[in-house]
């Protein structure tokens, strides 16, 4: 299932960020060898920094295996500031109806050991593209622009999600090779890439649902007797208490400040089960 985070509700969902961070380090800076930056763990860029929109995949534990991030056209963008030689000296595409997609990255390692997919292209990555796709529409998004290598340019063809156009031209980028691709965001190409992997109904996680699912599993972390009784008996009278995704949040991040930096960890450990 699919989970928007943007600005609005970024600070509801700082852990689900910090898996995100995690699994582009693993997949750019370990499997891929890019050359990125990555510390603690976690692969951060200046554009992460923007306020920009991510489109997350989440597993039936709602454990992060795959995310992709979305960046308006019109301000700082990676085709213009960092991937330019693609352009061949051509003006940047700026518009307030084109975003640029970047950062897609899908957990293989997770997806392998659960056997989903549709061929060669997981259930994950056809997922997410779909939700990609469709939070773009619903954004009044008209078209994506995205800077790829060969492998992801076949994995979209696979996929009936193949690119109506290319911009400037193939450049070397390090130990790969970059294009930038474009798609329009059309039902047409949205029914396609669902027909392909076998997707029906709708793709996005309710808030509130994995708000309380979350909940519940601190919950059951703090009733297992590892933390003090009154302590976790408070918590979870705070947790049970919580109406919205900002109540309940409010009530994890009051079980932060009141267990500290060592239990909270182990706290979340078990919370995802």
């Amino acid at each position: 299932m699919i989970l928007v985070v943007d600005a609005l509700n970024k600070h509801l969902h700082s852990d689900i960020l910090d898996e995100m961070f995690r699994l582009r380090a693993r997949v750019f800076g370990d499997r891929l060898g890019w050359d990125v930056q990555i510390e603690n763990g976690r692969e951060i860029d200046a554009f992460d920094y923007l306020d920009p929109a991510y489109v997350i995949g989440l597993d039936e534990s709602d454990r992060v295996v795959a995310c992709v991030r979305a960046l308006q056209t019109t301000g700082p963008h990676m085709l213009a500031d960092v991937f330019s030689d693609i352009l061949q000296g051509q003006a940047p595409l700026r518009s307030a109806t084109i975003w640029e997609s970047t950062r897609f990255c899908v957990d293989t390692d997770a997806l392998e050991m659960s056997g989903r997919g549709v061929g060669t292209v997981s259930r994950a990555t056809c997922e997410l593209m779909v939700g990609s796709l469709e939070y773009a529409r619903a954004s009044g998004i008209e078209d994506i622009i995205t800077v790829i290598d060969p492998v992801m340019n076949r994995v979209l063809k696979r996929s009936d999600n193949a690119p109506y156009d290319y911009v400037g031209a193939t450049v070397q980028m390090g130990k790969t090779k970059a294009l930038a691709a474009l798609l329009d965001c059309s039902e047409e190409r949205i029914a396609r890439v669902r027909a392909f992997a076998g997707i029906e109904g709708d793709v996005f996680l309710d808030e509130q649902a994995l708000a309380k699912r979350r909940a519940g599993r601190v919950k059951a972390a703090l009733d297992c007797g590892t933390m003090p009784a009154g302590v976790a008996q408070y918590l979870i009278e705070q947790i049970d208490a919580a109406m919205s995704v900002t109540e309940i949040s409010a009530a994890l991040s009051l079980a932060e400040d009141l267990l500290g930096p060592v239990a909270v960890p182990a706290v979340k450990s078990l919370a995802k089960g």
